[in-house]
């Protein structure tokens, strides 16, 4: 920890100017009220207040190394005493020596004030000695702060990273499966969803430690997902986007829309006979992204209860990320479930 005052060349100038307003108020009070000369008064209290300011510099590491938890009080104040003591003798010493040498007719006032100059130097080494502890304990509580702020940094970042992790072997499997179900029907569409996936892989690892990505970036990703599910699905499958290119350039978590189309495929097109559409709209004002996916299901064939790990992944990264200002709405109207996003703008 270091001087706080040598350290800073701006507390440094104040803490001067500090004891220069200080020793000018006292050789006007000498001058006024004691009938000192001015210029002795001057140089009386600019010689004095001038050897404690220096000395005074000293009472910091007297504090820094002295702390109430490492000692018993009684101990501490002994050891107060002790250098109080001996900074006051420093300090009337030199102050002596060098007012004798510029002005040896303060001396009889020397002498008679000694007494009011000792009491005077232990008040300042009170002063200095609870300055000094005020800004340890300041400079303290903003290296906790600092501490329990990058502590929580790292446990944010550990969460992201456990939430993450949860979404990619799910879809690894599920695509594996496909892959595997396409090799001996059509090596040709298996080819094509090993090709699709390895990119999509790429860009899951590739923004494995950038949280957030552009709206464009994240949905051409999800198309390409959706393009290897085409595979598996056909015509079954039907992708349909409605999005306003200025929405493009927004920030979102990246692999956040993921979840949303594979609960899509899951509950819409998996158990259905007839096309499905997954339908995105998005649009920006600003302030806000807004996306939502929906599609139609067939409410005879899937009984929907709760969330998925998919949808409490979404609400937990986006309450990790934003706190309580992204928005995440399902609606279901029996045979259309939609699922809307509403992320703040940083």
């Amino acid at each position: 920890m270091k001087h706080p005052l040598l350290s800073n060349i701006r507390f440094l100038a104040f803490y001067g100017v500090f004891w220069l307003i200080l020793a000018s108020a006292n050789a006007l009070v000498l001058w006024n009220y004691y009938d000192l000369a001015l210029h002795l008064s001057f140089i009386n209290t600019f010689v004095q207040y001038g050897f404690f300011a220096v000395l005074g510099l000293s009472i910091w590491y007297v504090v820094k190394y002295n702390s109430p938890e490492t000692y018993k009080w009684w101990s501490l104040l002994l050891f107060h005493l002790i250098a109080a003591t001996a900074i006051i003798i420093v300090w009337t010493y030199l102050a002596a020596i060098t007012i004798k040498l510029f002005a040896p007719e303060l001396a009889d006032y020397m002498q008679m004030s000694l007494p009011s100059r000792m009491l005077t130097g232990y008040l300042l080494y009170v002063f200095y000695v609870l300055l000094f502890m005020a800004i340890i304990y300041y400079q303290n509580f903003r290296e906790k702060v600092k501490r329990e702020s990058e502590l929580k940094s790292l446990i944010k970042e550990a969460e992201l990273h456990a939430l993450k992790s949860q979404i990619n072997p799910h879809f690894l499997f599920n695509s594996l499966n496909s892959i595997s179900s396409l090799t001996m029907s059509d090596p040709a569409k298996a080819q094509e969803m090993v090709i699709n996936l390895s990119s999509l892989m790429r860009y899951s690892l590739k923004h494995n430690q950038n949280e957030k990505v552009t709206f464009g970036t994240e949905l051409q990703n999800n198309k390409l997902y959706l393009a290897i599910e085409k595979v598996r699905f056909g015509s079954k499958l039907l992708p349909v986007f409605h999005v306003d290119e200025k929405c493009y350039n927004a920030s979102l978590p990246n692999m956040i829309l993921q979840p949303i189309y594979e609960n899509a495929i899951k509950y819409g097109v998996y158990e259905a006979t007839e096309p499905v559409e997954i339908i995105t709209h998005g649009s920006c004002d600003g302030k806000y992204l807004e996306i939502s996916v929906g599609n139609t299901y067939d409410p005879d064939v899937i009984n929907r209860k709760g969330e998925g790990i998919g949808l409490r992944n979404i609400r937990e990264r986006l309450q990790i990320i934003y706190g309580g200002s992204a928005i995440v709405k399902v609606t279901d109207d029996k045979n259309f479930f939609t699922i809307t996003l509403r992320i703040p703008q940083l």
